[in-house]
Protein backbone atom coordinates (compact mmCIF):
# COMPACT_ATOMS: atom_id res chain seq x y z
CA UNK A 1 0.00 0.00 0.00
CA UNK A 2 1.21 3.50 -0.83
CA UNK A 3 0.38 6.84 0.73
CA UNK A 4 0.14 10.43 -0.46
CA UNK A 5 0.69 13.54 1.63
CA UNK A 6 -0.99 16.64 0.23
CA UNK A 7 1.45 19.53 0.40
CA UNK A 8 0.52 21.80 -2.51
CA UNK A 9 -1.80 24.29 -0.80
CA UNK A 10 -0.82 27.95 -0.83
CA UNK A 11 -1.50 28.48 2.88
CA UNK A 12 -3.01 31.95 2.49
CA UNK A 13 -4.53 31.93 5.99
CA UNK A 14 -1.16 31.05 7.49
CA UNK A 15 0.58 34.15 6.21
CA UNK A 16 3.08 35.60 6.95
CA UNK A 17 4.60 32.23 7.91
CA UNK A 18 3.89 30.83 4.46
CA UNK A 19 5.27 33.76 2.50
CA UNK A 20 8.62 31.97 2.42
CA UNK A 21 7.84 28.46 3.67
CA UNK A 22 5.29 25.85 2.50
CA UNK A 23 2.78 25.22 5.27
CA UNK A 24 3.62 21.51 5.77
CA UNK A 25 7.23 22.52 6.43
CA UNK A 26 6.29 24.75 9.35
CA UNK A 27 7.49 23.37 12.67
CA UNK A 28 5.60 22.65 15.86
CA UNK A 29 6.93 20.74 18.80
CA UNK A 30 10.40 20.83 17.28
CA UNK A 31 9.35 18.92 14.17
CA UNK A 32 7.91 19.91 10.80
CA UNK A 33 4.21 19.17 10.37
CA UNK A 34 4.82 16.84 7.45
CA UNK A 35 7.47 14.92 9.39
CA UNK A 36 4.86 13.73 11.87
CA UNK A 37 3.05 12.02 8.99
CA UNK A 38 6.23 10.60 7.47
CA UNK A 39 7.21 9.05 10.79
CA UNK A 40 3.70 7.71 11.45
CA UNK A 41 3.41 6.13 8.01
CA UNK A 42 6.88 4.62 8.21
CA UNK A 43 5.94 3.26 11.63
CA UNK A 44 3.24 1.04 10.11
CA UNK A 45 5.45 -0.16 7.28
CA UNK A 46 4.32 2.19 4.51
CA UNK A 47 7.53 3.14 2.78
CA UNK A 48 6.39 4.43 -0.64
CA UNK A 49 5.19 8.00 -0.11
CA UNK A 50 4.03 10.48 -2.75
CA UNK A 51 4.15 14.19 -1.91
CA UNK A 52 2.66 16.79 -4.21
CA UNK A 53 3.79 20.38 -4.24
CA UNK A 54 3.19 23.65 -6.04
CA UNK A 55 4.40 27.10 -4.97
CA UNK A 56 7.79 26.84 -3.19
CA UNK A 57 7.77 23.16 -4.06
CA UNK A 58 11.50 22.93 -4.63
CA UNK A 59 11.92 23.87 -0.99
CA UNK A 60 9.87 20.82 -0.02
CA UNK A 61 12.13 18.57 -2.10
CA UNK A 62 15.27 20.18 -0.74
CA UNK A 63 14.21 19.77 2.89
CA UNK A 64 12.78 16.24 2.73
CA UNK A 65 15.07 14.79 0.09
CA UNK A 66 14.50 11.20 -0.98
CA UNK A 67 12.96 10.29 2.40
CA UNK A 68 15.77 7.97 3.43
CA UNK A 69 16.26 9.55 6.85
CA UNK A 70 12.57 8.92 7.61
CA UNK A 71 12.77 5.29 6.54
CA UNK A 72 10.70 5.85 3.38
CA UNK A 73 11.08 6.55 -0.31
CA UNK A 74 9.52 9.85 -1.37
CA UNK A 75 8.20 10.41 -4.89
CA UNK A 76 7.31 14.00 -5.78
CA UNK A 77 4.36 15.10 -7.89
CA UNK A 78 5.02 18.65 -9.07
CA UNK A 79 1.99 20.77 -9.97
CA UNK A 80 3.55 24.04 -11.07
CA UNK A 81 3.13 27.39 -9.38
CA UNK A 82 -0.67 27.42 -8.99
CA UNK A 83 -1.48 23.86 -7.96
CA UNK A 84 -4.33 21.60 -9.06
CA UNK A 85 -6.61 21.55 -5.99
CA UNK A 86 -7.10 18.32 -4.08
CA UNK A 87 -8.89 16.29 -6.75
CA UNK A 88 -6.62 17.39 -9.55
CA UNK A 89 -3.56 16.86 -7.40
CA UNK A 90 -4.44 13.27 -6.55
CA UNK A 91 -5.39 12.53 -10.16
CA UNK A 92 -2.05 13.95 -11.31
CA UNK A 93 -0.25 11.54 -8.97
CA UNK A 94 -2.14 8.36 -9.85
CA UNK A 95 0.70 7.03 -12.00
CA UNK A 96 2.90 7.13 -8.88
CA UNK A 97 0.26 5.63 -6.60
CA UNK A 98 -0.46 2.51 -8.63
CA UNK A 99 -3.59 0.40 -9.05
CA UNK A 100 -4.32 -0.50 -5.42
CA UNK A 101 -6.12 1.58 -2.76
CA UNK A 102 -3.90 4.26 -1.22
CA UNK A 103 -3.88 6.48 1.84
CA UNK A 104 -4.11 10.26 1.51
CA UNK A 105 -3.48 12.68 4.37
CA UNK A 106 -3.45 16.46 4.42
CA UNK A 107 0.05 17.76 5.12
CA UNK A 108 -1.22 20.63 7.27
CA UNK A 109 -3.01 18.65 9.97
CA UNK A 110 -1.56 17.36 13.22
CA UNK A 111 -3.01 14.19 14.70
CA UNK A 112 -2.31 11.13 16.77
CA UNK A 113 -4.60 9.03 14.59
CA UNK A 114 -3.28 5.44 14.33
CA UNK A 115 -2.89 4.94 10.58
CA UNK A 116 -2.76 1.17 11.05
CA UNK A 117 -6.55 1.28 11.61
CA UNK A 118 -7.23 2.32 8.03
CA UNK A 119 -8.64 -0.44 5.82
CA UNK A 120 -6.30 -1.66 3.12
CA UNK A 121 -9.31 -2.63 1.01
CA UNK A 122 -12.16 -0.17 1.66
CA UNK A 123 -15.73 -1.30 1.11
CA UNK A 124 -16.46 1.02 -1.76
CA UNK A 125 -14.50 3.76 -3.47
CA UNK A 126 -13.35 5.63 -0.38
CA UNK A 127 -13.03 5.42 3.40
CA UNK A 128 -12.99 8.71 5.32
CA UNK A 129 -11.89 9.52 8.85
CA UNK A 130 -14.27 12.06 10.38
CA UNK A 131 -13.76 14.13 13.52
CA UNK A 132 -15.86 16.38 15.71
CA UNK A 133 -16.42 19.73 14.04
CA UNK A 134 -13.96 22.31 15.43
CA UNK A 135 -15.16 25.59 16.87
CA UNK A 136 -13.92 27.68 13.94
CA UNK A 137 -16.31 25.93 11.51
CA UNK A 138 -20.01 26.78 11.29
CA UNK A 139 -20.98 23.18 10.50
CA UNK A 140 -19.45 19.85 9.64
CA UNK A 141 -18.99 18.29 6.22
CA UNK A 142 -20.78 14.94 6.24
CA UNK A 143 -22.90 12.60 8.33
CA UNK A 144 -21.92 9.09 9.44
CA UNK A 145 -24.48 6.33 9.86
CA UNK A 146 -23.75 2.64 10.36
CA UNK A 147 -20.27 3.01 8.93
CA UNK A 148 -21.42 4.85 5.80
CA UNK A 149 -20.73 8.50 5.03
CA UNK A 150 -23.58 10.63 3.64
CA UNK A 151 -24.18 14.23 2.65
CA UNK A 152 -27.61 14.42 4.21
CA UNK A 153 -29.44 15.28 7.41
CA UNK A 154 -28.10 14.34 10.79
CA UNK A 155 -25.19 15.22 13.03
CA UNK A 156 -22.49 16.52 10.73
CA UNK A 157 -18.88 15.68 11.34
CA UNK A 158 -15.79 17.18 9.75
CA UNK A 159 -13.59 15.39 7.25
CA UNK A 160 -10.17 15.06 8.86
CA UNK A 161 -8.19 14.99 5.62
CA UNK A 162 -7.28 11.33 6.30
CA UNK A 163 -8.70 8.79 3.88
CA UNK A 164 -8.21 5.71 1.75
CA UNK A 165 -9.18 5.97 -1.92
CA UNK A 166 -9.45 3.51 -4.74
CA UNK A 167 -8.07 4.79 -8.07
CA UNK A 168 -11.50 4.03 -9.56
CA UNK A 169 -12.89 7.05 -7.70
CA UNK A 170 -11.12 9.16 -10.35
CA UNK A 171 -12.03 6.99 -13.36
CA UNK A 172 -14.15 9.66 -15.07
CA UNK A 173 -11.76 12.54 -14.37
CA UNK A 174 -9.50 14.42 -16.72
CA UNK A 175 -6.24 16.16 -15.97
CA UNK A 176 -6.58 19.70 -14.68
CA UNK A 177 -7.66 21.73 -11.69
CA UNK A 178 -10.65 20.31 -9.81
CA UNK A 179 -11.82 19.76 -6.21
CA UNK A 180 -12.28 16.42 -4.50
CA UNK A 181 -15.59 17.05 -2.71
CA UNK A 182 -17.90 16.59 -5.73
CA UNK A 183 -16.33 13.18 -6.45
CA UNK A 184 -16.89 12.12 -2.86
CA UNK A 185 -20.49 13.33 -2.84
CA UNK A 186 -21.21 11.44 -6.03
CA UNK A 187 -19.73 8.28 -4.52
CA UNK A 188 -21.72 8.84 -1.31
CA UNK A 189 -24.93 9.03 -3.31
CA UNK A 190 -24.15 5.54 -4.57
CA UNK A 191 -23.35 4.19 -1.11
CA UNK A 192 -19.69 3.86 -2.00
CA UNK A 193 -18.06 5.75 0.89
CA UNK A 194 -17.40 4.14 4.27
CA UNK A 195 -16.14 6.03 7.28
CA UNK A 196 -15.24 6.17 10.94
CA UNK A 197 -15.42 8.75 13.71
CA UNK A 198 -12.11 9.50 15.41
CA UNK A 199 -12.31 11.23 18.78
CA UNK A 200 -8.60 11.51 19.49
CA UNK A 201 -6.27 14.44 18.91
CA UNK A 202 -6.64 16.24 15.59
CA UNK A 203 -5.82 19.84 14.66
CA UNK A 204 -6.32 21.66 11.38
CA UNK A 205 -3.24 23.88 11.57
CA UNK A 206 -4.66 26.50 9.24
CA UNK A 207 -3.75 29.79 10.91
CA UNK A 208 -0.88 31.22 12.97
CA UNK A 209 -3.17 31.23 15.99
CA UNK A 210 -3.90 27.50 15.68
CA UNK A 211 -0.21 26.78 15.17
CA UNK A 212 0.65 28.64 18.36
CA UNK A 213 -2.19 26.95 20.26
CA UNK A 214 -0.93 23.53 19.19
CA UNK A 215 2.59 24.46 20.23
CA UNK A 216 1.35 25.53 23.66
CA UNK A 217 -0.66 22.33 24.06
CA UNK A 218 2.30 20.15 23.10
CA UNK A 219 4.53 22.03 25.54
CA UNK A 220 2.07 21.65 28.40
CA UNK A 221 0.99 18.06 27.85
CA UNK A 222 4.04 16.40 26.33
CA UNK A 223 6.87 18.64 27.38
CA UNK A 224 7.77 19.43 23.77
CA UNK A 225 9.60 22.70 23.36
CA UNK A 226 9.15 25.56 20.92
CA UNK A 227 9.64 25.10 17.21
CA UNK A 228 7.34 27.28 15.15
CA UNK A 229 9.74 28.54 12.50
Amino acid sequence: MKAMILAAGRGERMRPYTDLTPKPLLSVGGRRLIEYHLNALAGIGLTDIVINHARLGQQTEAVLGDGRRYGVTIHYSAEGEQGLETGGGIFNALSLLGHDPFIVVNGDVWTDYPFAKLPRQPQGLAHLVLVDTPEFKDEGDFTLEHGRVHDGDGTRLTFSGIAVYRPELFAACQAGVFPLAPLLRQAMAGGQVSGEHYSGQWVDVGTPQRLQALQSWLASTQGIGDGTG
